[in-house]
């Protein structure tokens, strides 16, 4: 027993990836599958970006160069260009599937299967592969056929109508919510099932839906529908959604903007001291939260009136220091450039060899006592074909060449 602890103590302090030694298949574009497959890499998993001769589809953005978002999500992965629309294109992604823990994409309805790679038949080639599946509606349901992009999932699932402005059109999110929501999903998926393939030694078909992703993104509204009798209720701009809480809103400052939210008594009645109203301490208006938001639009005059005399950074650091949830509007330029992301290690400075001076992410998820993040800059198309070929399946110097002249792979 003690030479088990002793075992276990030495393993517990080596540094090590949770998915070192995972072999992954990344046939994602543009944003869904490649966060998905972005995350697994920075966990530790040898995530091979599998792309046509061409390359994927979000290189073209760059117009001839490559787009940021791309270098963005394809960091710590091998790149593989095979030709599928190829016999023998297809024969070498099937052996591969056979050395592969996981295979993900995200590509149109039923493109897989056209190519004759569908999910029933790499599944069969190898038992013990999780193939997961990125889509805009899924794999079942009658609208599974429809293409999807960020922005038709917004408008279909309902994101667009309660963002915006009380007035207006409905309109989208800034970011691509429902990529990245579904994106972690995948993610969440394959892990889950790898954990599964421990016990039972095999595989299954994991998918995710954007609509289905997106929808409880929508609690709080839907909470709201569900007050308003299950009627569409009004947009509320920077308001809460269901009328729930008082101040919940953004509030102007002398220079700029900043958020104020209060939920908790505590809350309230420091801003009362910062606000120099503690007379309205005791008032029956205000008593609890379900009370000062049936007054939002008298809190919300009364924190403008104090906010409009003071500059942004001084009101933030004001309302910190005086325990109320509170924080600076910030744009991009301010965000890339945040201390405290580049001191967790979330954000990175790098010299791209193409862009010059980039801010690239690792991972959102830390994985204690593991390696220091680090970032290898995304593949070219292909630049690792031929060491992928020769590690995973063993093929000669000869054959590659031979393939590459036939357009097989590049």
């Amino acid at each position: 027993m003690e030479a088990l602890l002793d075992r276990l103590s030495t393993v517990s302090k080596k540094k090590q990836w949770p998915l070192k030694g995972v072999k992954v298949l990344d046939l994602g574009q543009i944003y869904n599958g490649p966060y998905a497959g972005f995350l697994l890499a920075h966990a530790g998993a040898d995530v091979v970006k599998l792309e046509p001769l061409s390359g994927e589809v979000l290189r073209q953005r760059g117009g001839g160069v490559i787009p940021l978002s791309f270098a963005m999500l394809n960091t710590n992965k091998r790149g593989i260009a095979i030709n599928l629309k190829q016999e023998k294109g297809k024969e070498i992604l099937i052996e591969l599937v056979k050395e592969a823990d996981v295979l993900l994409e995200n590509f149109a309805p039923n493109a897989m299967e056209r190519l004759g790679l569908g999910s029933k038949v790499l599944t069969e080639v190898n038992p013990r592969l999780i193939y997961a599946s990125g889509s805009g509606y899924g794999l079942t349901g009658p609208a599974k056929d429809n293409l999807a992009m960020d922005l038709t999932v917004q408008a279909i699932g309902g994101v667009m109508s309660v963002n915006g402005p009380e007035t207006g059109p409905p309109m989208k999110t800034g970011p691509a919510i429902c990529d990245f929501v579904a994106g972690v999903h995948l993610y969440a998926g394959i892990t889950t099932a790898l954990f599964e393939r421990e016990k039972t030694g095999l595989g299954r078909v994991v998918e995710v839906a954007m609509q289905d992703a997106i929808y409880p993104v929508l609690t709080s509204n839907i909470a709201s529908l569900h007050r308003n009798n299950w009627k569409q209720p009004l947009r509320r701009g920077n308001r809460h959604p269901t009328r729930g809480s008082a101040p919940y809103n953004v509030y102007a400052t002398k220079d700029s903007f900043v958020a104020i939210i209060c939920v908790q008594e505590a809350h309230w009645q420091s801003l009362l001291g910062i606000l120099d109203r503690e007379d309205l301490k005791d008032d029956p208006r205000f008593l609890n939260q379900a009370l000062r938001a049936e007054n939002e639009d008298f809190i919300d005059n009364l924190v403008t009136s104090w906010t409009k005399t003071v500059y942004r950074e001084e009101a933030a650091a004001l309302l910190k220091e005086k325990r109320v949830p509170a924080a600076p509007v910030r744009n991009l330029e301010e965000v890339t450039t945040d201390v405290h992301m580049h001191q967790r290690g979330m954000l990175k400075r790098m010299k791209h060899p193409v862009m010059g001076d980039v801010v690239l992410p690792t991972s959102p998820i830390k994985f204690h006592n593991s390696p220091e993040p680090a970032i290898i800059f995304e593949p070219e198309i292909g630049q690792h074909t031929s060491e992928i070929l020769k590690g995973w399946l063993g093929f000669n110097q000869q054959t590659i060449k031979e393939m590459r002249e036939n357009k097989v792979i590049s």
